[in-house]
């Protein structure tokens, strides 16, 4: 067994391999989100309407490969776009480790499991809309994902 540190703790975004890079997200969902922006203020706005190809019960894309075909304005995040983007949840591992914090006790790659992150109540599981469903996206307009949820904060260290 290895002692030698997490490779999210010793490798910069940009020098992960595609798999690292690919495990960093946690799976929420959050960036899949709708969200608008005030062409005056360029205030953004959340909703809760979920992009045509997230599951909304697993919280992961129907189809990640081909997603541009698709949905041609979905970003592609890589460690440049990262450092400019103001859109990303403040629990989104790439935003964390770009801000130079550490992961979330309820990340996967901490946790050990893909559910913490629901458990956490962090990702969009039985909170999202479907565009589908939705209607207008000025008709929902929510701040929670933008939040941090309480059960989602560090957990204070054990003496």
């Amino acid at each position: 067994m290895s002692d030698a540190p997490p490779f999210w703790k010793t490798k910069t975004l940009a020098a992960m391999t595609r798999a690292e890079w690919e495990s960093l997200c946690d799976g929420c969902g959050r960036c899949c989100l709708h969200k608008l922006r005030d062409a005056e203020t360029d205030e953004l706005a959340w909703t809760e309407v979920a992009c045509r190809l997230l599951d909304t019960h697993s919280c992961r894309c129907s189809d990640y490969e081909h997603r541009k075909a698709f949905v041609p304005d979905c970003v592609k995040l890589t460690a440049k776009k990262v450092a400019a983007i103001d859109w990303l949840p403040p629990s989104c591992a790439y935003r964390l480790l770009a801000e130079g914090q550490e992961l979330m006790w309820w990340h996967p790659l901490v946790s050990g499991s893909a559910e913490t992150v629901h458990e956490a109540g962090v990702s969009v599981r039985d909170r999202a809309v479907t565009e589908r469903a939705s209607g207008p996206l000025e008709g929902h307009v929510v701040r929670w994902p933008g939040l941090l949820p309480k059960s989602a904060r560090p957990r204070p260290k054990s003496r």
